[in-house]
């Protein structure tokens, strides 16, 4: 939480009371808060001059432009799943990620200053890692107390005195800015670890420019693109001594179960880098590997949003199961770059700023260009003394915040009564080094648009330092603005805050650069793309059986329920024997239940209760199952899929009848076929795609053949009523009757749902595009050979059921030989057949 200082009661500077400026097709323009500088207007109510530009290219009715635009953000954040997990360990509180229309305008003038102090703060904080690492002569001349940096958490002992590529510890830092009400800008804090938002930061921009595409033109705002290439050739350029000329990179997340996943899946798609989780990666003779299914592959640099403590399990963290067993000793022979360097996340605590404009005197000989907060640190028994009788003007931040012991919201003690702040004083006094006070700044406030009319509200800017193959760091011209919600104090997304795409404007040209792959660059994306780690083959395996069983089990039970809602379970004994087998093989109903004959209406009622109940295996269960492996390779998938989990969850929510649910059941068929167009027609044809399709013709062929088996046993088949459910669960229906009228032949029925290849339903034709599947993957001809052949010369029908029985066990056969030959066993639960 970054907090802000509460609004003094009596009006004062320059903003105080300022009138309420008109424009055009808005109802009203909210007032600024005293004490806050307006970023909109100026003191004497005019717009300021960016701002009047920006209105100006928005042509009439404002208003209506802008209510447009607000509900195609909200259309498109939805339409792309853009989403921010405030709580991780339930899927319903993932919230869709929050961004006003309106920009963020940052001037020329604005920007020379914020490019100037951050390229000089990024410069110290790197030299200061360096030096802590090494020299250690800031901690020896007292430049730092000791206690302050080798205390914190963020502190990594194992990282002193190694070396890393170019003494770059620093390829990405994160500044929070702020300005007083006198348009002064201010230095809130900066993360260094693992910072987060690039990839909100470039969605942001993505949308908000193509709304407003002309005043983006017009105004000359300068493009991101450029700040991310410039990433990639650092790393390139850094791991020149372990791969030269080729580097291969990935993009270390822990999981999807982290708040920003959505955005590590973004950027390594952006980026052309996989997606890898901490179990991907192994180390071997102190080299990083990613298991993949082609087999082991060098990795040579990382970018990480994985915190430093999860990182090795070996010597961090012992109980890390995201993490890579050795990546320290990889890093320490030199044989890995990391970005950011391991055992940075002590600049991040706020004490920190206290001690930076004497080491900038040190180091460079000059000032800092862009102050920071006024820091105390109350492990400093003089800076506690002179601070604790004005407790009351300050901020109650704590110095560690990495440590779950002692952490804390930070407190504004004005907000407070004085004997809560007398209780604060005696906490401090008792555990000073713990605790950090910085002075009440009261932060600016932006226009946000409500539905209504421009309202401001109080925000921090976010910029980043992203350092380039010259070793340089450049300041990225944009950002991301997060705005205060209800609570004007509080600036954070976890609070229900939102964000503001950040433009900054330029004289010059700008630079147009795009990251899309050119001429020599293609093959480098290509391969980059072809690495498909054996983790993301083994959720799109099952992502894919996954949907070919939902699809079965709506079919099966959707025919089930058209035989209860005729009444004729009791008469159509085999047939009812026939479905209760296959729904039990296929988790629908539990092996001890009633069957259909028995009692039909028992029966119907369980059959329901497993299709929307969850922990019972049945269709919820399988869906669920689909979402986790859909959430952990989203950076493989088309947005929509997020979307139809979600769709069928909701229609099986409600209290169902027999009639209900079998509209129901047509209401979730329609997101799986759509699903399975999405895989088809939007998702390129890799490795991870094939997988998918393996996964989803193999369950294909295990459920076909159970069908076959199943009708054939019991005798259904030989009625007309079980032929007719055996041709609708084959979809094909109409090309039997097509072709046979209404003849009610076995052999035919096994020609058409079983040896024809042109019929894509057929058993047959399902063997022959898994085996062409199977055959894009390295050394597969052993896994292809278990597939059984279909004759169209079989004269009788026993003969092709013996094939069809062969199948279902040759399918669980390949299940296992896939898993053995390209996955990495993980501990997650699969659901089995």
């Amino acid at each position: 939480m970054t907090t802000t200082a509460p609004p003094d009661p009596t009006p004062t500077g320059p903003d105080a009371a300022l009138p309420v400026n008109q424009l055009d097709g808005f109802p009203a323009v909210g007032a600024v808060k005293p004490g806050h500088y307006d970023e909109l207007r100026q003191p004497d109510g005019q717009l300021r001059t960016h701002w009047q530009d920006f209105f100006d290219r928005l042509g009439p009715n404002i208003l209506n432009r802008l209510s447009n635009s607000a509900q195609t953000v909200d259309r498109m954040i939805e339409q792309n799943g853009i989403t921010y997990n405030v709580f991780v360990e339930k899927e319903d509180q993932a919230r869709p990620w929050s961004l006003n229309p309106i920009p963020m305008l940052i001037g020329k003038e604005d920007w020379q200053e914020i490019q100037k102090a951050l390229s000089q703060r990024a410069k110290l904080l790197n030299r200061i890692v360096h030096d802590v690492y090494h020299d250690r002569y800031l901690l020896s001349a007292a430049y730092l107390p000791s206690a302050l940096v080798l205390g914190n958490p963020g502190y990594l002992p194992a990282m002193h005195k190694v070396r890393v590529p170019n003494d770059i510890y620093l390829h990405v830092i994160a500044f929070d800015l702020a300005r007083d009400a006198q348009g002064q800008w201010w230095v809130i804090g900066q993360r260094t670890q693992s910072p987060s938002g690039l990839g909100y930061v470039l969605e942001n921009r993505l949308i908000i420019s193509r709304l407003f595409a002309q005043p983006y033109r017009e105004m000359r705002v300068q493009h991101l693109a450029a700040s991310y290439r410039r990433l990639l050739a650092a790393l390139e350029s850094q791991a020149q001594h372990i791969a030269p000329g080729a580097p291969r990179f990935a993009f270390l997340t822990p999981g999807p179960y982290s708040e920003t996943y959505f955005e590590h899946a973004y950027l390594a798609r952006y980026l052309g880098i996989p997606l890898v989780e901490g179990p991907d990666l192994t180390v071997r003779q102190n080299e990083v590997f990613l298991k993949t299914v082609h087999g082991l592959q060098r990795i040579h640099g990382l970018l990480r949003r994985l915190d430093d403590d999860f990182c090795d399990p070996l010597e961090l963290r012992t109980d890390s199961a995201i993490g890579v067993p050795g990546l320290l000793q990889a890093v320490r022979a030199k044989k890995v770059v990391m970005a950011n360097a391991l055992g940075t996340g002590f600049l991040e605590s706020p004490s920190i700023q206290g001690f930076l404009p004497a080491i900038c005197e040190h180091f460079f000989n000059e000032p800092l260009l862009m102050p920071s907060l006024h820091t105390w640190w109350c492990g400093e028994s003089a800076a506690w003394q002179d601070v604790s009788p004005w407790l009351n003007t300050q901020v109650i931040k704590p110095t560690f915040a990495n440590r779950h012991s002692t952490n804390f919201e930070p407190v504004i003690a004005s907000l407070i009564s004085p004997s809560d702040q007398q209780q604060w004083r005696q906490r401090i006094e008792q555990q000073p080094d713990i605790y950090t006070t910085q002075t009440y700044l009261g932060f600016s406030q932006v226009p946000t648009f409500d539905g209504q009319g421009l309202q401001p509200k109080t925000a921090m800017m976010r910029f980043y330092a992203i350092v380039g193959p010259d070793n340089e760091w450049h300041i990225m011209p944009g950002g991301m603005t997060r705005v205060a919600a209800l609570d004007p104090h509080i600036v954070s997304i976890r609070s229900g805050g939102t964000t503001l795409d950040t433009w900054v404007t330029t004289d010059h040209e700008v630079d147009t650069f795009s990251m899309l792959p050119k001429d020599a660059r293609v093959n480098r994306w290509h391969v980059q793309n072809e690495l498909v780690s054996s983790r993301s083959a083994e959720n799109l395996f099952w992502l894919g059986r996954y949907t070919e069983r939902a699809e079965a089990m709506v079919r099966i039970a959707r025919e089930a329920f058209t035989l209860l809602s005729t009444n004729r379970a009791e008469t159509l004994t085999t047939v009812a024997a026939a479905f209760t087998d296959l729904t039990r093989v296929q988790g629908l109903m539990p092996f001890d239940s009633p069957s259909m004959s028995q009692d039909p209406d028992a029966f119907g009622d369980l059959l329901i209760s497993r299709l929307r109940d969850t922990g019972s295996g049945g269709l919820v269960d399988v869906v669920h199952s689909m979402q986790s492996a859909m959430r952990s390779v989203r950076d493989r998938l088309p947005a929509e899929h997020a979307q139809v989990p979600a769709r069928i969850k909701e229609a099986l929510v409600q209290e169902q009848t027999h009639h209900d649910m079998l509209r129901a059941l047509d209401q979730v068929e329609l997101p799986l076929a759509a699903l399975v167009g999405y895989q088809l027609d939007r998702m390129t044809r890799d490795l991870g795609w094939r997988m998918l399709a393996v996964g989803r013709l193999l369950e294909r062929l295990i459920n076909q053949s159970q069908m076959i088996t199943q009708f054939f046993d019991s005798a259904a088949v030989y009625t007309e009523q079980g032929f007719d459910s055996l041709l609708t669960l084959f979809d094909s229906a109409i090309t039997y009757r097509t072709r046979y009228q209404r003849l009610q032949d076995v052999m035919a029925l096994l020609d058409l749902i079983a040896l024809d290849a042109a019929n894509p339903r057929s058993i047959h034709a399902t063997t022959v595009e898994l085996a062409q599947q199977l055959s894009f993957m390295p050394d597969s001809a052993s896994i292809v050979s278990l597939l059984p052949e279909f004759s169209k010369d079989s004269d009788t029908s026993g003969e092709v059921l013996k094939t069809v029985r062969a199948a279902t066990s040759a399918g669980f056969k390949i299940s296992d030989e896939i898993s053995r030959h390209f996955f990495v066993h993980v501990t997650e639960q699969r659901l089995t057949s």
